[in-house]
């Protein structure tokens, strides 16, 4: 019965941010929601527990503002949720984040195994998986599509170049999941109000074994854009010679 950690992030939701008429973006009316990834890795725990019993936790760090983000977590599915927070925690560098994830797990809970998204919805360095893995010295194995449990050890697939390749390693172990592993469940009313009754672990930038001062710092942001000039042409010469001439003249082409 393995002790499984499932790793989220709360993160802006896309869907809300508005670009301004000057191209600045808009976050006063901003939603947040659990990672797409994340949800991923959520749901394979949950499944890996329905199978082989054990338990799960879901574990996070951000500000104290993302409490709303743990319910979330908590009704797909895992035990208990540990939320690592401070209002300093706002932009977090990966490295910086792998690290306060790593201190956390190797000094206050138990695992066999921990699950992470391939990559967060908002920065998606694809970092903080393979990171942690390294610093608590245990195999890591991303891009899984497919995840068994057989024994003391894990079974992975994942896509590369040549087909399917399968991968073994003992546990402890670390696993970075796609979207294609599972279909995320939808939380229902229920599942919801028994979140609320669920243990939450809260640990304070005072608990960590060392100081964790973000690095990151936005320098400005403007939403991207997209012009068209409606040069239009067919397969004759004169055509495609036009139209790279165009090209030219807006320095797509040197």
């Amino acid at each position: 019965m393995p002790n499984i950690i499932a790793c989220f992030k709360w993160v802006i939701d896309e869907a809300y941010i508005r670009a301004g008429s000057s191209g600045e973006l808009d976050m006063r009316s901003v939603n947040y929601k659990l990672s797409d990834y994340d949800r991923n890795a959520i749901e394979e725990a949950a499944r890996i527990k329905e199978e082989h019993g054990g338990t799960v936790i879901a574990l996070t760090v951000g500000i104290p503002g993302g409490t709303k983000g743990l319910k979330d977590a908590l009704s797909r599915g895992p035990d208990k949720a540990c939320f690592i927070s401070d209002p300093s925690f706002e932009n977090l560098e990966p490295s910086q984040t792998a690290a306060i994830l790593a201190d956390v797990i190797g000094r206050k809970l138990d695992y066999d195994l921990i699950i992470c998204g391939e990559g967060s919805s908002d920065l998606y360095a694809r970092q903080v998986g393979p990171r942690l893995a390294e610093t608590l010295g245990i195999p890591c194995i991303s891009f899984v599509q497919k995840l068994t449990i057989d024994g003391n050890r894990i079974i992975a697939e994942r896509k590369v170049e040549e087909g399917i390749e399968v991968t073994a390693a003992p546990m402890p172990a670390l696993v970075t999941v796609v979207p294609d592993i599972n279909n995320p469940r939808i939380p229902g009313v229920k599942d919801t109000l028994t979140a609320s009754k669920k243990e939450v672990i809260t640990i304070t930038k005072d608990d960590l074994s060392s100081a964790y001062e973000p690095t990151l710092r936005t320098v400005s942001m403007t939403a991207a854009s997209m012009e068209r000039n409606c040069v239009k042409f067919t397969a004759e010469p004169s055509d495609i010679t036009a139209f790279i001439e165009a090209l030219a003249k807006e320095g797509v082409l040197r």
